[in-house]
């Protein structure tokens, strides 16, 4: 369960940097872009949009398939249906 937990938690960081960039201030209901102006190191910097997108979409595929081994079957669909909204999310 820790697995699912740190591979979800950098999920939604990816996410979150993804959103920085992507999203208004008005949809984000934060200040959009401040990472940036603040030269941060995002994953967005780092690996560019695409790749961002892809290593958050492999993050939720991974954390899913560690509730999988772990045998939760479909006690296991909630945590799953979080997974998933944690990279579709617009804000």
């Amino acid at each position: 369960m820790l697995r699912f937990a740190d591979k979800i938690g950098l999920a939604f960081q990816v996410s979150d940097d993804i959103l920085d960039i992507t999203q208004s201030s008005e949809e984000l209901g934060k200040t959009a872009g401040k990472d940036e102006l603040a030269d941060k190191a995002t994953y967005v910097k780092m690996m560019g949009l695409a790749g961002a997108r892809a290593e958050a979409a492999k993050l939720v595929r991974e954390a899913k398939e560690c509730l999988d081994e772990l045998g939760y079957g479909e006690r296991a669909d909630g945590l799953k249906a979080i997974a998933d909204y944690i990279i579709d999310r617009q804000n």
